[in-house]
């Protein structure tokens, strides 16, 4: 029995020695840029220089979400619009004029989803962070007061002079009067044979930011990054510094500053890893599912909410919708949710879904805007749609062909598209996430992206922590294999984090049996 409990001893330090090395480094970053991106909103403001980072993330025609839409008021003024802000420029799209002016400081600040002009001259932003109206008097942008004042607005619609907002939750309706505007919060109705389910990725997820238990949650997450920073250091330090000792002992040379150094490390690595490792075997195992190829596993799949969590609402459609536009002809509002597309009738509120539904990825639409012949042109990361809700066929408007249904079971399609553009003479162009703009069906090639937008347009802190948090930023050095550094990152802090429990638990039952002896 003793020889088995010392080979299994050595099992757990060899499980916990060098993995934990390897992990720690890792794990460094993790725990500082999955703080930032719990906080977005804190850290907002701040912003990093492009040119520091690999060239993938540089701004290439117009790649990298750069573009999401643009806005023609004349032929003389169009609006274009997405990750870079807002630009005015005119039908050569040539010369662009930074019209960004009283949005708050930061690119994320600048972030807009939707630009909408009224049948009463006004101009309102759905933005990141709350919806805007431009102030043609003060030439700059005003924030709206709202009831969820910082919500993520999506969509922006308009009906004679009444005006209709979309957050990811609820619809806010009002008299369109620009920066006197006042919108009353609507609550959409469930639809036909709802269940009360959410998304077990979107669960996965939340336990994982700690948002399921909304701020004290992720303030608990964030503590606990706090802790891996501290565990990851005092690992480092446990390992380096023995032989160190030893070394300075050999030659004589006084060892007590690193002794204590040693000692006060292994004493908080313990006491924090045992009072944590199962907080931390969630955490590490969540992250995991969150990303391919272990997401696939859990995207379509749901589950009920946690009760009294965050994802426990009395709202049915809480942070599940994404995108809408007005139908004039028929008088509806098409609705695009993650849970499909749907339409609703004005002041009813009451969503149904289409027979026919379009392909949309699971991160969501980015394009939905009518075609013609009650058509509507859908974009996402599966591509680019052609959709006619009455005809059972739905058309590949990138590829030239019929829709076939999706081949694989890739989260993604060929085309990345994250907008349109639209010249004032038709012709259109599809922004890819990868190659940028890229023509429709003609040969004319959409103008470079200038430089004065390419220096006013940093990436934001945030951002730059969700890439180097999923592993993308090493995506130019390991190509498609960068998608195996989080859940092998993950498989491996859970092993050293349990490992390192179950040592530390047999060191100190022997401790206590000795005492006890």
């Amino acid at each position: 029995m003793k020889e088995f409990n010392k080979r299994f001893t050595k099992f757990y330090k060899k499980c916990h020695k060098w993995p934990g090395l390897i992990i720690s480094f890792l794990l460094l970053y993790y725990s500082i840029t999955g703080i930032f991106m719990n906080h977005r909103d804190v850290f907002s403001s701040i912003d990093v220089n492009r040119n520091l980072l690999p060239k993938s993330f540089n701004y290439t025609n117009w790649n990298n979400a750069a573009l999401k839409g643009n806005l023609i008021i004349n032929a003389d003024s169009i609006l274009v619009y997405g990750n870079i802000g807002v630009w005015l420029t005119d039908s050569s799209f040539i010369n662009y004029r930074n019209f960004n002016s009283g949005f708050p400081k930061g690119i994320d600040n600048k972030k807009i989803f939707d630009i909408h002009y009224t049948s009463t001259n006004q101009l309102y932003a759905a933005t990141l962070f709350g919806l805007y109206t431009y102030n043609w008097q003060k030439q700059a942008w005003h924030k709206l007061n709202t009831e969820d004042r910082n919500a993520r607005f999506v969509a922006i619609e308009s009906i004679g002079d009444t005006l209709f907002a979309l957050t990811r939750s609820h619809l806010y309706k009002g008299a369109d009067k620009g920066i006197y505007t006042e919108l009353n919060k609507q609550q959409l109705h469930e639809p036909p044979n709802y269940k009360n389910e959410v998304s077990l990725f979107k669960t996965t997820w939340q336990i994982h930011s700690g948002e399921i238990f909304g701020l004290p949650g992720k303030l608990f997450v964030g503590l606990l990054g706090l802790i891996t920073l501290v565990l990851s250091l005092t690992g480092i330090v446990y390992f380096i510094f023995p032989s160190w000792i030893k070394k300075r002992k050999r030659n004589e040379k006084s060892v007590t500053a690193l002794v204590k150094t040693n000692r006060w490390s292994l004493m908080w690595h313990n006491y924090l890893g045992r009072w944590t490792y199962i907080a931390l075997l969630i955490l590490f195992i969540t992250g995991m599912f969150l990303r391919p190829p272990l997401l696939i596993s859990i995207v379509n799949s749901k589950t009920k909410p946690i009760r009294y969590s965050h994802l426990d609402q009395p709202n049915p459609w809480h942070d599940k919708l994404r995108d809408f536009c007005y139908d004039r002809q028929e008088g509806i509002f098409i609705l695009s949710t993650s849970e499909g597309t749907h339409y609703m009738f004005a002041n009813e509120w009451l969503p149904r879904p289409f027979e026919v539904q379009p392909p949309v990825s699971v991160m969501g639409i980015n394009t939905l805007e009518p075609f013609g012949n009650g058509a509507y042109l859908v974009a996402s990361f599966s591509g680019l749609y052609l959709w006619h809700p009455s005809h059972p066929d739905i058309y590949n408007y990138a590829k030239s062909e019929l829709y076939k249904g999706k081949s694989s079971c890739r989260p993604v399609g060929d085309h990345k598209i994250t907008g349109v553009i639209t010249n004032t003479d038709g012709s259109q162009y599809m922004i890819d996430y990868d190659r940028g703009a890229l023509p429709l069906h003609h040969n004319k090639a959409f103008p470079p992206m200038p430089n004065n937008i390419i220096k006013a347009s940093p990436i934001s802190l945030w951002n730059l922590s969700l890439e180097i948090h999923t592993g993308r930023i090493f995506q130019d050095v390991l190509g498609m294999f960068y998608i195996l550094i989080v859940p092998l990152s993950g498989i491996i802090s859970a092993l050293v984090v349990l490992s390192g429990y179950l040592l530390w638990r047999k060191r100190f039952r022997k401790k206590n049996n000795n005492t006890r002896k």
